[in-house]
Formats: C-alpha cells, structure tokens, sequence
C-alpha cells in the first residue's frame, strides 16, 4: 500500500463498483440523499473485502471501525456469503408468527453459551430496537416505568431507546417518555469524583448519582440499562466492580438490570460478552451490531421466569422481521465462527498488541491524553493539553483526515459530539500483520500532522 494520500489500487477492488465516476456520485449524493444527523466523508464506496474498503477513486483503507462497529468477522466472509445466498434463494422471511430452523438453531446455540437465567431468546433487527424491546419488557414485568440510563450513552433512536440515550440526538421534538434518569458517566479519566490519593472514586459517585435518583423518583423504578464500555462516550471501560454494584442497587429498589452489548459483544472484548468479564448476569441482555456481522440483526435475552409473567400480562413486541430466517442463519453462523476458530481467545491476544502499540503512540505524541478499552475496541483521547485535559477537537479531525489519506480510516463519526476521541475496533479476524500495519500508518498520521506535541 502507497502512504502518500494517493493510492490507486483499481485490479484489488471488489468488481461490482469498479467503473463509476466519484465526481457525478458526489453531486448525486448531494442532491438525493437526506442528511440524518451526519456529514457523509468525501469519497464514495465501492468496495469492501475482509479488512479493507474501497473508495470509488480506488483508495485503499484498512477498516478499524468495522463498518458501524458491526462487521465483526470482517467483510464478504466467505462462510457468510455462502449462508445469505443459501437462505436468500430458499429460506428468507417469513409471516411473524411462523418459526423456522434458523430462528430455532440461533435461539439454542445464543441461550446455550450465556449463563443461566439468560434462557429465552428473540430477533430483532436493530439494536435501537432490541432497547426498545428490552424496555418494554422491563416495565411491564415490574408494572413501574421509570428508568435509569448513564450520562453519553448511546441506546438507539426510537422513543424509549432515544429517551435512555444522553449523548446526542435528543433535542427539537418536545417530550421525551416521562420517567427517564440519568447516572453519571463513569468517566476515568475526567471525573471529579477522587480519592485522596487522585485516583477515580467510582463508588462515591455511583452512590452520589443514585441518591439524586432517588429523590427524583416518583416512586416507580423499573430498570437500568448499561454498557459494560460506553463507547459513544468515548469507550470508557465500567471500573472493575461496577457493573456488581449496579446490580446491588437494582436489588434494593426491585429494578431489572439491562445490559446493552450492541458493541461489546461476541468476542469483541476479550471474552464471549462483556458481562463475562465480571460474571454478572443481567435480568435482560440485548445485542445487535456483532451479532449479524453487519447484516441487520439484534437478540433480546431474559429468563424463563420475566417470559411466563410477560406473557400473562399480555407483552407484544410483534415486528414485520421478529425472528426472520435470513438474518437469524447469518447469527448463527457467526456464533458458530467465533467460538469454532477461537475468535475470542484471539481477540484478547490481538487486543493485546493492539493497546501497547497506541501506548507506545501516547509516550511519542504529547497530544495523546488517554488510551482506554479492552480487547479488541480501543479509545484515543486527544487533548491540547496532558496537564489541563482540554480537548483538541480540530486535531483529533486533522489527525484522522490524515490517518484516512495515508490508508486506515479510525475515525466512527464525523460528529463534533465525539469530542476528539478516537473509537477503534477491527474485526476480530484481524492479524498482527494487519495491526502493526494499521499503527505505522497512525504513527506516520501523528507524525506529519502539525500541533501533535511530538514528545
């Protein structure tokens, strides 16, 4: 790969798009496409294969996003490809009532690796949507509605996913659903919550968010939902106890504990779930993103017993693609994937290499506040200052424009909220060849990017 900003590699792209012209798809793009809450970048698409994307020019990126966080095995896996065009010819959708082997086999091998109390399943095709499932499902086993989320996370964008969600996107349309609260974020790196000593006092602050919590409360607490890393945030890891004590306090106040693991889940992080790493077992998991390798498609999980009382109390999340057979074979094919090729131990390995060498870009670039994250998903915060903390985020922009030119796009949204913080997340195939590859080239990014405070 040439790093100059100017590779042209047209005979490596995947053929569907190759002949296009990128001047007349721009100008298309800005006369058709409607703009829902993001620049779209420059370049246009044509192309994506195992690890990499390919622009309409004939650029070639090293994918350290993953497309949306989703593609979880990489691009056009080959095993993934075999089971859409399978089912696509012979097995596709279905009446919502109906069940099919895809659906079944899915439900058993998900339910089967997820501890106990975590034994009844159902697909979905969003992770906004399993949220809005999950919520659902909490207030009508508890018969309260009120709902505790933490400060920059990010659930979805449908009512009840959007009104637990306080990172962006909730202003300009009144009301949000009533009864939604919010604890703060456990931020490391930037809480002023501290020990003599100066390290985090997570403990104090949980406790401080829930004693507001309470005295806001009508009295109707139903549930919590979490992320075990918040990565809209800015992919900050729960402190190691955390995510016990939440449950405590869901305890107390007869509360369901939701955990979202849209991101963190199937391997990401170094273990199957990201509640593994803890051994909490939530009253509901929901996933999404991971699940489907990029195809739409999300799980709700909850035991036996929240079933039979939703059940009685007539519960209804009927949905035109509830358990479609498609998505629900490519589920479960990628499920099969990771735990035949064992994607999480690599994961863990991988992410290892990964996070020493961003350390090793921290103690070059005086511009690199922190690195955070676990396995394979990582955080980068950019700072003006090591001492101050400022946030630098026209560098963080400059630094990533660059990075993309020189062949790695590291870089998920183009959103002022994200505040200069890098989110990075590879497929969990990637190889230590293609790590070292992805850091040369953030280095070189760093390297020839004015105002890094080279150190």
């Amino acid at each position: 790969m040439t790093t100059n900003g100017s590779t042209q590699q047209p005979d490596s792209r995947p053929e569907l798009y190759q002949n296009v012209d990128q001047d007349a798809l721009q100008k298309k793009t800005s006369q058709y496409l409607f703009n829902y809450g993001t620049e779209f970048i420059k370049d246009v698409i044509c192309g994506s294969k195992g690890l990499y994307v390919y622009t309409a020019n004939g650029h070639k990126v090293l994918d350290w996003t993953s497309g949306q966080m989703s593609c979880l095995l990489g691009h056009g896996h080959p095993e993934i490809v075999k089971t859409i065009a399978d089912h696509a010819a012979n097995l596709d959708h279905l009446f919502s009532g109906m069940v099919s082997p895809p659906v079944i086999s899915l439900g058993e091998r998900l339910c089967s690796l997820l501890p106990d109390g975590l034994d009844k399943a159902f697909f979905l095709s969003t992770g906004g949507e399993s949220n809005e499932a999950a919520v659902k499902l909490a207030k009508v086993y508890t018969g309260k509605f009120e709902v505790v989320a933490v400060n920059g996370s990010w659930h979805g964008v449908t009512a009840q996913a959007l009104s637990v969600q306080y990172h962006y996107g909730r202003k300009g349309q009144g009301p949000l659903m009533p009864g939604m609260h919010m604890l703060p974020a456990p931020n490391a790196y930037r809480s002023i919550f501290r020990k003599p000593d100066g390290s985090y006092d997570w403990e104090t602050e949980l406790n401080y968010g829930w004693s507001l919590i309470d005295q806001a409360s009508c009295g109707s607490l139903a549930a919590v939902i979490v992320e075990c890393i918040q990565s809209s945030a800015g992919i900050h890891v729960l402190p190691e106890g955390y995510l016990k004590a939440l449950k405590r306090h869901c305890e107390r106040r007869g509360m369901l504990l939701i955990v979202d693991e849209a991101q963190t889940g199937v391997g990401r992080c170094g273990d199957l779930m990201a509640i593994m790493h803890e051994g909490v077992v939530p009253d509901i998991l929901t996933l999404s993103k991971t699940l489907g390798n990029g195809l739409p498609l999300s799980a709700v999980v909850t035991s036996a017993e929240i079933e039979r009382v939703c059940v009685e109390r007539d519960y209804c999340f009927y949905t035109t693609h509830v358990n479609d057979p498609l998505p629900a074979a490519v589920g479960n094919k990628v499920l099969e994937i990771v735990v035949r090729d064992n994607l999480v131990e690599h994961s863990r390995a991988m992410g290892k290499i990964l996070h020493d060498g961003l350390k090793k870009l921290q103690s070059r670039y005086g511009c690199i506040g922190d690195i955070r994250g676990r396995g394979l998903m990582a955080g980068v915060e950019i700072v003006a200052d090591r001492e101050t903390k400022a946030p630098a985020t026209e560098l963080a922009r400059l630094i990533a424009e660059r990075a993309y030119e020189l062949g790695v796009w590291a870089n998920l949204s183009s959103h002022g909220s994200f505040s200069g913080i890098f989110r990075i997340a590879p497929p969990i195939t990637v190889t230590e060849e293609q790590i070292h590859e992805g850091l040369a080239i953030l280095e070189q990014a760093f390297a020839s990017t004015p105002g890094t405070l080279k150190l």
